[in-house]
């Protein structure tokens, strides 16, 4: 029975309109994971280590799924409307002709990935793309650098094709279309079925390659998905990129460096790399005799919305209590209004821009410069430590690749005493990073984690019995902050008790507000956000000049004794405590930089606005006519530097200081 059942399904005739993607389908997974298999083996050494390879391989046949269902989704839409009897030679001509390419794409991709990885470590991705831009430049280097395989390349692919011609053809007489009632009524099914393999998930927000970075090593991540799929998701990528540089207007690139480096806690710094422009040496303003331990506590959503003494709601007691044995910010503001862009500001320093955050982008997935990778070339241990999973918003992948040894997210959380729709609740994210923090103290180490909440965060789900109720019912963002505020002060409390605690200093600080909104062109007051730097030689003080996310990477390094080379551009507000300050917010399509005297905001392809925010009443007050051109410059040299210092590479982890 089982045998006759095989034998049809082997027939081509059963699967009509779709017997050239069906094998087309078939032959992809399996030439995908043999070469998975050869590209592991290879690499074993890397692999091993993982102990992962078991999972590699079956992780690595859903990616190889969500490629070979976008390969034949476009023909799938199609066949409802030339699948019928009087395009049938067309139609069975088109999909033959389809599928033939589409394996030897496949192939081509996947014999040049060796030499993709020995050059940079990593599948082919955004850089395979643009290299295609400069066709005389890469052949040459690949004939006088890569002959061997590149000649053994085409003569592989050649073959395979020939294989897969064989493999596709099908004989006419078996080459039979459905009748209009079953193809109408199966049609809906084959395209749920595509459609469904290219989102491979059920959660929050599709697969991405960082579903797939299940170890702390980025090129054994890049083998368990496939280079045509690694590929396509870096094009994607590239419509996120092209809105960044232009929509706002042009400076020449000396214009913008002068600008950008026009304040006065930059003056001190010499950029003697003419090839970084933002690449400098910053020396620590405070000399321990062994740097300390940094760890960042990034509490998602936690605005000054919910901070009393900023003028929020009396939620967060024990940050109330706990900033007056810090660093307190008073005038501190976030960068956008995502987890992955306070992300990219808090730990790599980084400006916003109308392109998604560096987090998600493909160039920035490996070498890109991060509090970790600068620790981590000083000797830090560093860690990257979420109670939800790791490959959300594609952190994985960029911690993994930029300087983070280590991850622990939800399936590390020991028996977690409460789980929600965004992971393990606060309580047991601190619970585990506290283990985690004696357990690298105990190693003579020094170390930086980052500990990222989550709690905070529709539908706030928490466990009862913990905290008194701002307010009913229980699943509000107030009751959630005020159960993040609890789990957060009983960290605290076991951190001054624990022998890692005075040689260790801590950031607490917001990614972003909950929701921003408001009646403003650009709701000012939902970026504003607390920031406090505490530990054992940690004197109290206010910061009262305004400030950036990007601030905090510079003052956290020159606090901790270490000093580096480095391209961050942010202020070290050790160095220099009382100048007035600034603030880069990107909302939506708008970019504003903002000081104490002015807000000049930057609207795509349209003219720039002047206007003043008033703190006391929280009210943006615009301005009638356009920014002065010296302000609109100014404000357009900050969006178009990290555009530029992406697009060009030019925020490398490796570059030095001359």
């Amino acid at each position: 029975m089982q045998h006759s059942v095989f034998r049809k399904l082997a027939e081509a005739s059963v699967w009509g309109p779709y017997v050239h993607l069906v094998r087309m389908i078939w032959i992809g997974l399996l030439t995908l994971s043999l070469s998975r298999l050869a590209l592991v083996l290879w690499q074993y050494e890397r692999v091993e280590p993982t102990q992962s390879f078991g999972l590699i391989m079956v992780q690595g046949i859903r990616a190889d799924f969500i490629l070979m269902c976008l390969l034949a989704a476009i023909p799938v839409l199609l066949s409802l409307f030339f699948a019928w009897t009087p395009f049938k030679r067309g139609w069975f001509r088109f999909t033959y002709g389809w599928s033939l390419v589409a394996l030897i794409a496949i192939v081509f991709l996947e014999l040049s990935t060796p030499s993709f990885l020995l050059q940079y470590d990593i599948r082919p991705n955004r850089l395979y793309v643009e290299y295609l831009k400069y066709p005389k430049e890469v052949f040459s280097t690949l004939w006088h650098g890569f002959r061997l395989p590149l000649v053994l390349g085409i003569a592989f692919t050649v073959g395979l094709a020939l294989l897969f011609r064989r493999l596709l053809r099908v004989a006419d007489a078996d080459l039979q279309l459905w009748p209009v009632k079953l193809h109408t009524l199966i049609w809906p099914l084959a395209v749920f079925i595509v459609f469904a393999g290219i989102r491979s998930t059920t959660q929050h927000r599709p697969a991405n390659p960082a579903m797939f970075a299940i170890t702390a090593d980025a090129m054994v991540n890049s083998l368990v998905i496939n280079s045509g799929y690694s590929v396509l998701y870096a094009i994607y990528s590239l419509k996120h990129e092209a809105r960044s540089t232009e929509v706002y207007g042009k400076l020449s690139e000396d214009a913008m460096v002068a600008h950008t480096r026009d304040w006065p806690w930059l003056k001190a710094y010499q950029y003697s790399n003419p090839d970084h422009p933002t690449l400098h040496r910053q020396q620590a303003q405070v000399s321990r005799q062994k740097p300390l331990n940094i760890v960042i506590v990034l509490q998602e959503s936690l605005g000054a919305t919910f901070v009393e003494s900023l003028g929020g709601v009396p939620v967060t007691p024990h940050l109330e209590r706990l900033k007056s044995e810090g660093v307190w910010f008073k005038n501190l503001y976030a960068t956008g209004t995502r987890s992955v862009r306070g992300i990219e500001a808090v730990v790599a320093g980084f400006m916003p821009t109308p392109a998604q955050s560096v987090v998600k982008l493909s160039n920035s997935q490996n070498g890109f410069t991060t509090l970790a990778s600068i620790l981590q070339q000083q000797g830090y241990q560093t860690q990257f430590v979420y109670g939800g999973e790791a490959h959300f918003d594609n952190m994985r992948s960029f911690f993994t690749g930029n300087g983070f040894s280590d991850v622990v997210d939800l399936p590390r959380i020991k028996a977690p005493q409460f789980v929600g729709s965004w992971g393990a609740s606060d309580e047991d994210l601190f619970n585990t990073a506290h283990q985690q923090l004696i357990q690298m103290h105990a190693k003579g180490q020094p170390f930086f984690s980052l500990i990222f909440t989550s709690t905070n965060h529709e539908p706030f789900e928490f466990p009862d019995g913990r905290i008194e109720l701002h307010e009913e019912p229980k699943s509000t963002a107030n009751n959630a902050v005020k159960y993040a505020d609890w789990a957060m002060g009983q960290f605290f409390d076991k951190a001054k008790a624990s022998a890692y605690w005075q040689d260790t200093i801590f950031l607490v600080v917001a990614d972003h507000d909950n929701r921003v909104y408001g009646s403003n062109l650009i709701p000012v007051e939902k970026f504003h956000i607390p920031g406090l730097i505490l530990g054992g030689q940690i004197n109290a003080g206010v910061i009262e000049p305004l400030a950036s996310q990007i601030d905090l990477a510079p003052t956290l390094l020159s606090l901790a004794g270490v000093s580096a080379c480095h391209p961050m551009d942010g202020r070290d507000f050790i160095a220099d405590p009382a100048s007035p300050g600034r603030a880069l917010i990107q909302f939506d399509n708008l970019f504003a930089l903002m000081t104490d005297e002015d807000l000049t905001i930057l609207r795509p392809n349209d003219t720039a606005l002047i206007g003043h925010y008033d703190k006391t009443t929280r009210q943006l007050n615009l301005r009638s006519g356009a920014a002065d051109e010296l302000k609109q410059q100014k404000a357009l040299a900050h969006v178009q530097l990290p555009s530029y210092l992406y697009r060009e590479r030019k925020y490398s982890s490796s570059a030095k200081c001359l």
